[in-house]
Parts: C-alpha cells; structure tokens; sequence
C-alpha cells in the first residue's frame, strides 16, 4: 500500500468567490457566508467577488467585498439569483490548450489570491477540480474549496444540495394553488405542468408534497424511467374516467426509451456551452400530442424561472444551511483545506437534523445523485409513497 502524505497550508493572501449555473433563491445566501466569514480571517487580505464567475476572473472583473457595508452584506441572505452574476462557461481541456488556465493563474498570482471559493452544481466542482489540479502542477498554492448550490438536487455524496428546499417548497405549494383552480369548473380538462430537472427527478418529485395534502398531480413522470407515451396515455385515460379532470407533472428532462427528450420528437434542441441540451417545452409539446387524443381542453403550464428564485417561497432552513456551507468552506480553508465541498449528512428526518461534511472535489464533480429507481411505480407515472 502507498502512503499518502497531504500537507495542509495556512495560507495568506486574497480570498475570491465566483457563482456558477443556474441561480437559486439561497445562492447569495452562501456568498454572503463566504464574505463575512473571509473579512474576519487574518490571512485572508483581500476579499472579491467575481463577476459572472470563471469568466469575470478571466476577465479581470471583480468586486471588492471590503468596500461593501456589512449591512448590506447581510441582506444577500434574503436576495434571490446570483447577485455578482452567474455564468455557463466552460473552460477548454488544459491538455489541449491550456491558455485560459495560464490567464487564471496568471489573475490569481496578480491579486496573489491564494483562497478561491466555487459556487455552484456539478459542472461547477468539476471546474473546481481542474482549476486545483492546474495551480499545483503550476507551484501555485492555493486553497480551492467548493460550496454547492443547485436546485436539481443532484449533487452527488450529500444528503441535499443547498436550494432544493426552496424550490421544492415553490413546486409543491404551486402545485397546491394550481389544483384549486384546475379542478373549479364543471367540465373535462387536462392540465400539464412542467417542472425543471434535467437528469435527476427530485424537483418534480416534490409535487409529491401536494399529493399528501390531496392537492397534488395525478400523475408524475420522471426522467428516471423512460417515457412510453402509449402507457402514458392509458394511465391518463383511467384518471379522466375517474375523475373527468387531470393534472400531470412532468420534468423537462423526461425521454422516451430512444432517448429523445419530448420536444424532440417535433423539432432540434439547442446546446449549451457544457453540451448539455437547452430544455423547456416538453408540457407544450407533451399536451399538443393529448389533443389528439382527448377532446377536452388541455393547459400546458412551464413553471420555468419562477422556481428558481422564489425568494418570497424560500425554506428558512435552506436560507441557513445555505448560509452556513459558505462560512465553513471559509474556515475550511483558511486552516490548510483544499479540493474539497461542504456537503450534509442527515442524522435523524424526525426531528430533522443533519451534521456538515467535507467531500472531495473528485467524488462530487461530474457525477449525479438520481431519484432511487425503487422510489418510482413500475410504470413510471409518480412515486410509491
């Protein structure tokens, strides 16, 4: 057996946070953990903020957190989105080309920031990772820490990821509001309500929430399991003779067993800078195939942004787990921790309790934590509890 020997570094220099992918409504929550928690420390000089993450750094566009009032610095834990800007940016394979990790080097040497903070889902600690590999093969110490932030839920090897709660409060309470309404008039009527997810299935999934106060959808599909539109069209067909109205929940990540996303089967689908599809229309295209079948009126409804940052719907207990991941990715790395991402484990669910971890970037980055495939009925239309 090897033995590995990590040497833990009590750095002093400038601290530098960049947020990363889609905002949430506690991502600042975890800024403003970094910043007040980074202006304490003694070896931490400076503190900035990058704007519009990785590529502000590259740029050379920050701003300088010790100009901003603590006041005001407080109220980022009740501000939604990304308040020093978000971005999608990938950066190019360093064995291919390695001149945006030289500029990234070539920043932090300037600003001698030796503290570096990413906030944000997988892609996120995967830049992390690469990012920490490249300054030690550079000489270059600095402390890179992940803080995690992602309304998919998704993040692998942690309980939940900071800004589920959130948005799975919006699901389910929308999903509570939106059946009073479907369900008011005395004809048939099909409503189709899309909720964001690309891979894993746990924010539709919190529609669940409404079914157990009986104000839920009647079915719910998750891109777990492969949709087959002929079973999906049986299953409906049983609801409305049942009850002469439905309500189905689907994730916008939901693909047949061709592995086409919905709206697929009518038309391409854009990419992103990561690759990945740019998704969103599956209840539109999802509720014009219904028509055909169904003579009764069909609503498709994209809850789209809305869900993200819905700071008025924001889980007091998110806001402060958020909060909380940004201070000790701080005190994490002012006392020698790198390459690593604070994440939970639950301890007990009654009474809800949970206790912070540190997971290495290498077990966090590019791997995704999926709704159980136990979890799901055997058709695929909703959860078994």
């Amino acid at each position: 057996k090897k033995l590995v020997v990590v040497i833990m570094k009590n750095l002093k220099g400038a601290a530098l946070l960049g947020q990363s992918g889609g905002p949430t409504s506690v991502i600042n929550a975890s800024a403003a953990g970094v910043f007040l928690e980074a202006l304490k420390q003694e070896n931490i000089t400076e503190v900035y903020g990058a704007i519009h993450g990785i590529k502000g750094i590259l740029d050379e566009e920050f701003y300088d957190i010790s100009q901003e009032d603590e006041a005001e610095l407080l109220r980022l834990k009740n501000t939604p989105s990304s308040a020093i800007g978000s971005v999608r940016y990938k950066l190019k394979n360093p064995k291919k080309d390695a001149s945006e990790y030289d500029r990234l080097l070539e920043v932090f040497r300037k600003y001698n920031i030796r503290y570096f903070f990413y906030n944000g889902g997988n892609d996120s600690m995967d830049t992390c990772n690469k990012i920490s590999k490249y300054f030690k093969k550079a000489g270059w110490d600095c402390n890179v820490m992940g803080v995690p932030k992602t309304i998919d839920n998704d993040l692998n090897i942690t309980d939940h990821s900071p800004g589920y709660g959130s948005a799975a409060k919006y699901v389910a309470t929308s999903f509570m509001e939106l059946y009073q309404d479907a369900m008011v008039y005395d004809i048939p009527q099909i409503t189709i309500v899309e909720v964001m997810g690309r891979n894993a299935g746990w924010l539709v999934a919190a529609s669940a929430l409404a079914s157990y106060k009986g104000a839920g959808p009647d079915l719910t599909y998750l891109p777990e399991v492969p949709f087959d539109q002929a079973e999906f069209l049986e299953d409906l067909k049983v609801v409305l003779d049942k009850k002469g109205k439905a309500i189905v929940a689907i994730s916008e990540g939901v693909k047949t067993k061709d592995g086409k996303y919905l709206p697929e089967l009518f038309g391409e689908l854009k990419t992103d800078a990561f690759g990945h599809a740019q998704l969103g229309g599956a209840a539109q295209a999802l509720a014009d195939e219904v028509k055909n079948h169904f003579d009764m009126k069909v609503r498709a409804i994209e809850f789209s942004l809305l869900q993200r940052s819905a700071a008025h719907l924001a889980s007091k207990v998110d806001v402060k787990e958020a909060f909380e991941v940004g201070k000790r990715a701080v005190k994490a790395a002012v006392t020698g921790a790198t390459d690593r991402m604070i994440g939970f484990e639950r301890v007990s669910s009654s009474p809800y309790k949970i206790k912070y971890k540190r997971i290495p970037l290498t077990k966090a980055a590019n791997t995704e934590q999926k709704v159980p495939l136990e979890w799901i009925k055997p058709r695929g239309q909703g959860l078994t509890q």
